[in-house]
Order: C-alpha cells, then structure tokens, then sequence
C-alpha cells in the first residue's frame, strides 16, 4: 500500500511531493537570489543539451510517431481504454474541446503568424523573402505542429488510459512501467517516474504561461497604450490569471475545465472564420491543400533533420525547443487526455487525438500565417517582418491592424489568450495534483490550489531570470529524462498487448457454453427459451432471479471448491443487484465473475401488445467477468446452465494464467479493488 500523508485529509504521496517540491524551490530561490547568473546557466544548459541531445529528441519523437500508428492500425486498436462494455464518457464535440484548449491553443495563438513570418525572413537554408523561403516556411511550421507534437501528448495519453482504465491501475505515470518491473512500480522507481512527469508538467506550464502573458502584455499594450511591455506588467498578469484559475480549478473537471473549453473553442473558430472571410480566401484554400501536400512529402526526411552540417542554432531554437516544450508538457497533456477519453477504442483515441488536431492546425497556419505572408508577399506590408524580428508577442496584433474591426478582434484575442491561460492553469494543477498523489481522481481543494499558485511562481521566476531562454531551456532540459521515461513505457504497453493476446488466444481453445441439458425434453427447453426472448421482464423479476437462482448455482460452486481447497467467495450486492463469486488460490490465481442487472429501453416492436405499452424498461441479468461484460443475459436458464457458464468462463481464465508468462493486474489485485465507477453502473 502506498504511504499516503493523512494529515488535513490530504493524498499528498510523500515520496514523490516532496522531491519535486524540493527541486522547484531550489530553482525558485537560486532564481531570485541571482537572476543574472541563473540566465548564464541556462543559456549554457540549452547550449549543451541542443548540441549533445538533439539527435535523441528528433529520434525519440520519431518512434512515437511510428509507435502509435502501428497501434491503431493493428487488430489491437479494437481494444477499449476501459472495460469491454464500457461507453465514452465526453461527446466528441467536449472531448475535442478540451483537447484543444488544454493541448496547445496559446501556442497557436502565439506562433499562429509569428512562427511563418519569422521562417520567411530567415529560412534555415536558402535565401530569405522568397516564394521559396515562404514555401519552407509553411512546411516547417506544419511540421512543428502537425502529427508529432500529437504523438507525443497522444503516447503519454494512450498508456496512461490503457492501464487505468482497462487494468484498474493508477491514473499515473509509474503504472505505465507494470509490465516490466512488476509491483516494483509502488516503489523507488516509481517515485522517481512520477517526480520526473511533475517536473516536466510544472516546466512545461510555466513555458506556456511565459509566453502567453508576454503575448497578453503585447496585446493591451496595443489596445491600451498607457500599459507598459515589461516585466512587471506580466508578473502582475500572472498573479491576476493565477487567481482566476483557482476558481475553475475549485469548480472541477466537468464544470470548470470543460465549460471553459467549450467557450476557447467556440472563440477561436470564430475568429478563424473571420480571417478566413475577410481575408485572401482563395490563396488561403490554395495554400492550405499545397501546403499539406508538401508536409506529407516531406515529413520522413523533415523528421530526421538537424541540420547537421551548419553551424547555426536555428534547430535548437525552434525544432528542439517545441519537441522538448511539448514532451514538457506530454505528462499533463497525456494524463489530462487519458482522463477525458475513458470508453473509446485505441483507434478512435488515436485519431481522435492525432487526425482532428493536426488538420484543424493546418488550417489555423494557413489561415493567420498565409494571410500574413500574403500581406508582406502581395500588399507590400514588409514592416511587419521587422515588427515581429523585434517582438514575436506582437505578430498577431499587427496582422489585425490590415483587417476590419481591428480592436474588436485584438480584444477577444487578448481574452482568449486569457482564457487558455487559465485552462492550461487549471488543467495542468489537476494533473499534477494527481501526479503527486499516486494516481488519486479525488483530491483536497487546497492541494490543487497549492499547485496553481506554484505554476504561477515558476513562470514568473524564470521570466526574472532569464525571459525566453530560461523558458526554453527548462523544458528542453526537463523533457530529456521524460522522453527516456516515455520510451519504456511504450515498451511496457507493447508488452502488456502482447499478454492480451494470449488471453485472446485462449479464448479459442474452450469448449463452447452448452445451454443444453440431457435431463431436458427438446420440446420443453426451446419452447421454455422462445418464451423469455419474447418477453421483456420487469424489474422486481429480475432481481429476484440473480439473488435466488444465480447465487445458489454459485454457492454451489463456492462448496465443491472449498473441498478441494479451493477459496471462494460470494457476495450479493443489495445496491446494485449484483451477485458476484471471487475464486483464488495464492497469488497466482484470481478469478472474478459476476452477474448484474441491466436496465434497457422496451424496444418498439414489443409495443404491438397491450400489456407493454406502460412499461418503458425491460431487465437483465448479464454476465461480467473483470475486464467488462460478456454481452448475454442469463435470465431465464436454470442453475445447471449458470453453472456450467462459470465453469466454461474459469477454465478459459485457467488456460489463459496458464499459457502466458505475465500477468496484468486484472489476475494480480484484490477482489475489493474490482468494483469501480464503471462496474456500479445499472443503467
């Protein structure tokens, strides 16, 4: 059992919260006592891990890429992150949402114009302010924020929701490694992942922050120029925004985050469209589809690119600061998407996750950064490469000066800034919440607000200390140990689809469940049968065949085992309605199978009689095993049939212990642990 700090009803884990906290205050302190001396350092830290560890990074990122593909395209992507009869629990139109809003929208919003115009004056080869070097430019940030920054955040998000929620382990990242080290991962090494994946998370908000509130500062400054642009401004813009995200924080997941979410994507679409309208429509549509063909050509050799044989920083500067920002934030991003995506398939998830993303932010470049090189290239508006050379915050504020309604769009720009500040700031305080308590879902308001506070620090200690290079180098240096994290645990779900298998394969080598019984005249059987398929029975029938029938059947299980030496249990559960028999030997044999009443729609075509049509709900009485529903309703049969389904569903158990070499942890918890929110669901 984990150790768990008791005290003010906290889920602080000990061994992980206070190493991690311990590091950021070192930080923070060396920060403020020698702000110039703390930006030599990281100047000197990026310096060096660009030139020693980029090939890593461009590697790494290489392999999520190929990894998670793979996956949804194999016969494992029908696999469900969760039971088998589990059910997504977000409509696509949320999830997306707050995909969006918690993955990357102020960087969009940041990099939107800025990131084209800046490749289009310095291209890293070739001659600047060319159709050539507006082409390059396009592509580069394509592929700065196209399918790889997604498999990273989507990597993190698959393993994590994969063990949770099909295997029941914590929503952490330490669950990620079971499959290699075993119950190992409660310990040391499991302490040491989760401190890493809150270092990151931390850094990488605090990047995020940064650069956000620069941009803010910029913005007000423009609609309001009595506000200065200087560090003061921010800080004091932090400390504002980081309040206001204490209350959607404190408001939760589905009120707070989920609401926010919703109104982020709801503004920028609109302010999309409104570009796209008043805007070059058609060079845009033009570019847009050539542009993404040239991503798609070009992807391999761009993937493995670090401009190996010139001397400039330009890769470091952008490549392998954005990789290593978004690996940063892999930990809050993958943990948050992994808990919004509980139900969906791995193939759904992943395209889910990579597809939609990457075309809506094609779509965004093409948009806002073609847009703006179509006003430099054609309009003549060269003074906006200078504008943005000087200060990247200001990019998209002086692309609204060429368009109509230029303050009313700079304002709701600043507000959306705002609020994806706040939603980066809520989101991220819940997962690394979460982090630093083993993997708990429930945790006290005053740890999540102590962690809002701390993100709010960090940002503004590192702009002190050292302004972009110190965001920089943070989350590059942060991301280094987190993506070797982030290989191993793509190594251990490889490893425990491998055991899936087996268990499938397992499956095909039982006998098949024989309703029949020798004693039975055929007549009386089918007759019997044909009767309950078409009948729909009530309720109070149904509850009273699983607490009488199948809990006999199975105590009569439970005493044959128990002269053999067997342990069993049965339970019923008054609640739920639910009878359940646990069978166990050691630590090596753990079967669970239940039956549980479930609540349906009377389906039209019983309307045809007069005694349905008051009834609106027909039940059942459906097999479950631990990992979901068996999807058949054993009402109606006898205790002879009910037993021989339990036995038909132990031996294909026994066979599958016994032909794989490892186990997950649906063989390896304690009965107690099995019932979660998604089992107590009758309806």
């Amino acid at each position: 059992m984990l150790e768990k700090f008791k005290k003010s009803n906290s889920t602080i884990l000990i061994p992980v919260f206070i190493p991690a906290v311990i590091v950021i205050l070192l930080l923070v302190i060396g920060a403020i006592s020698n702000p110039k001396g703390m930006g030599e350092v990281f100047s000197v830290t990026l310096t060096y891990i660009t030139n020693d560890f980029g090939w890593f990074y461009m590697l790494a990122v290489a392999l999520f890429l190929i990894f998670i593909v793979s996956i949804a395209l194999s016969p494992w992507g029908q696999i469900k992150l969760g039971p088998d009869h589990s059910e997504p629990e977000y409509s696509f139109s949320s999830w997306f949402a707050m995909l969006f809003s918690a993955g990357y929208g102020i960087a969009l919003l940041f990099f939107g114009v800025a990131e084209p115009i800046l490749h289009y004056a310095s291209p890293p080869t070739g001659e600047g302010q060319t159709i050539a070097a507006a082409k390059q430019a396009m592509q580069i940030a394509y592929f700065h924020w196209g399918f790889h920054i997604w498999a990273i955040y989507g990597l993190v998000g698959l393993t994590l929701a994969y063990f949770a929620f099909r295997h029941g382990l914590p929503l952490s990242m330490r669950s990620t490694l079971y499959p290699l080290i075993g119950e190992k991962i409660h310990g040391p090494v499991g302490h040491t992942v989760d401190t890493f994946a809150i270092l990151g998370t931390l850094f990488g908000i605090a990047t995020t922050l940064g650069l956000s509130v620069s941009q803010i500062n910029a913005g007000l400054n423009y609609l309001w120029p009595e506000i200065e642009v200087n560090i003061n401004v921010q800080i004091i813009t932090i400390a504002i925004i980081t309040a206001l995200a204490l209350f959607s924080v404190l408001a939760g997941m589905d009120k707070g985050v989920k609401r926010l979410s919703l109104l982020n994507i709801l503004l920028a679409i609109s302010l999309m469209v409104f570009v796209f309208i008043v805007g070059p429509t058609i060079f845009i549509l033009n570019t847009f589809l050539e542009n993404t063909g040239s991503y798609l050509s070009n992807i391999v050799e761009r993937t493995f690119s670090l401009q190996a044989y010139t001397s400039n920083d330009w890769i470091g500067n952008w490549t392998l600061f954005i990789f290593g920002w978004t690996i940063a934030w892999a930990p809050f991003v993958g943990l948050f998407i992994a808990k919004i995506s509980k139900g969906r398939t791995i193939r759904q998830f992943v395209v889910g996750v990579m597809l939609v993303p990457t075309i809506f932010t094609f779509l965004w470049f093409s948009i806002f950064g073609d847009t703006a090189l179509h006003m430099v290239m054609v309009q003549g508006y060269e003074s906006l490469i200078t504008e943005v050379q000087n200060d990247k915050a200001i990019a998209l504020f002086k692309l609204f000066e060429r368009l109509p309604l230029t303050n009313v769009l700079s304002f709701i720009a600043v507000f959306l800034i705002i609020t994806f500040f706040v939603t980066s700031s809520d989101s991220g305080s819940l997962v690394i919440d979460s982090l630093a308590s083993g993997g708990a879902i429930e945790t006290p308001a005053w740890q999540r607000s102590f962690w809002v506070i701390l993100e709010g620090v960090v940002a503004s200690v590192l702009l002190i200390a050292g302004g972009l290079t110190a965001l920089q180098t943070a989350s590059i240096v942060s991301a280094l140990p987190f993506a070797i994290i982030m290989i191993i645990a793509g190594i251990g779900m490889w490893r425990a689809l491998i055991i899936e298998n087996h268990r499938e394969n397992s499956l095909q080598h039982t006998v098949n469940m024989n309703f029949q019984h020798p004693d039975i005249d055929n007549d009386e059987y089918w007759k019997g049968r044909l009767k309950e398929l078409i009948n729909f029975p009530k309720k109070n029938v149904v509850e009273k065949f699983i607490k009488n029938d199948v809990q006999n059947s199975m105590k009569k299980i439970q005493k044959e085992l128990k002269e053999s030496e067997w342990d069993c249990d049965v339970d019923y559960d008054e609640e739920y309605v639910r009878a359940i028999i646990f069978i166990y030997k050691d630590d090596d044999i753990k079967f669970t199978y239940e039956v549980r009443l479930r609540e349906y729609e009377i389906p039209e075509f019983a309307h045809l009689e007069d005694a349905n049509k008051k009834q609106k709900y027909y039940y059942n009485a459906e097999a479950f095993l631990k990992r979901g529903g068996l999807h058949y309703d054993l009402y109606g049969y006898e205790e002879h049939t009910i037993i021989n389904d339990i036995l038909t569903q132990f031996e294909r158990y026994l066979r599958f212990v016994h032909t794989t070499p490892a186990t997950l942890p649906w063989d390896m918890e304690e009965h107690d642990d099995l019932l979660d929110n998604e089992s107590q669901t009758n309806k």
